[in-house]
């Protein structure tokens, strides 16, 4: 199992800091919220690319119905020749909030549905080289080699990780198509679920590497006790630990000061 930290918010250089302060402590991951506005997620971990290593590094998550499926892929590929391979895109729908900026974007479930079915297609035909692209709510069309050369991933495939929602079958179809999987379960979910989610996974050919996230929070200050938080989703096949602190207000001195004793304290390992 890997270990990310989700950093829910700070000004850039805050979150610049801990960042840096995450790979020095060993976690494996580092992965930041993409907003409408604010802190620009890719901006940001352009430049924690430069300054680390060794650690992933990517959105949790990006709309991807509300973006530009080329400008996200652009972005990216940035990122990954930066980092020298280290970059992942992580994808959902767009959560609908009343707390959240209304933009104007598509709200439909359905549309977005379709609009992210269609951008992963498009970004993942991009990386692979071919400059055309003809969708229902997507056009690329560009005979020009010199931007399919400098935009080449320097992974031999950028992995994606995608929302899931266990059970239902379009959005698990979805995943096949896929590299990882973010879970969302019915009720609180549980590591049976997830148990139940792998075994699904396995009858249909899906075989390492491919990633099962699992988050949630964990105490800095008692490592048996985080230990034994995360033991249960790591043996039910979770991949990935995503630690998390999600409450509001993300950005007060409080929540700042709890996330970088979090990040000090190192990944929960069993």
């Amino acid at each position: 199992m890997r270990y990310g930290i989700i950093l829910p918010g700070g000004t850039a250089t805050q979150q610049f800091a801990q960042a840096e302060a995450a790979e020095q402590a060993g976690w494996d991951g580092v992965f930041v919220w993409e907003a409408a506005y604010g802190v620009d997620a890719w901006t940001l971990l352009a430049a924690i690319a430069a300054r680390t290593e060794r650690v992933r590094l990517g959105t949790m998550l990006t709309p991807l119905p509300w973006r530009r499926p080329w400008k996200v892929a652009s972005q990216v590929v940035t990122l990954d020749q930066l980092s020298q391979g280290r970059a992942v895109l992580a994808v959902g729908l767009g959560a609908v909030a009343t707390d959240l900026p209304d933009t104007g974007e598509q709200v439909g479930l359905r549309e977005r549905a379709d609009m992210m079915d269609e951008g992963i297609d498009l970004i993942r035909a991009l990386w692979d080289g071919s400059g055309h692209f003809h969708g229902s709510h997507y056009t690329y069309s560009c005979d020009r080699d010199d931007l399919i050369r400098v935009g080449r991933p320097v992974q031999e495939r950028i992995p994606i990780w995608v929302v899931g929602v266990w059970p239902r079958p379009r959005s698990m179809r979805r995943v096949l198509r896929c590299d990882g999987i973010i879970p969302q379960y019915s009720g609180e979910g549980s590591p049976q679920q997830l148990r139940e989610l792998r075994e699904w996974l396995a009858q249909r050919g899906v075989t390492e590497p491919f990633d099962v996230l699992s988050e949630g929070e964990t105490p800095a200050d008692d490592a048996e006790r985080s230990a034994a938080i995360v033991r249960p989703w790591r043996d039910a096949g979770a991949t990935w630990w995503m630690e998390t602190r999600w409450e509001m207000p993300h950005d007060s001195a409080g929540r700042m000061r709890e996330v970088e004793e979090r990040i000090a304290a190192g990944p929960p390992s069993p």
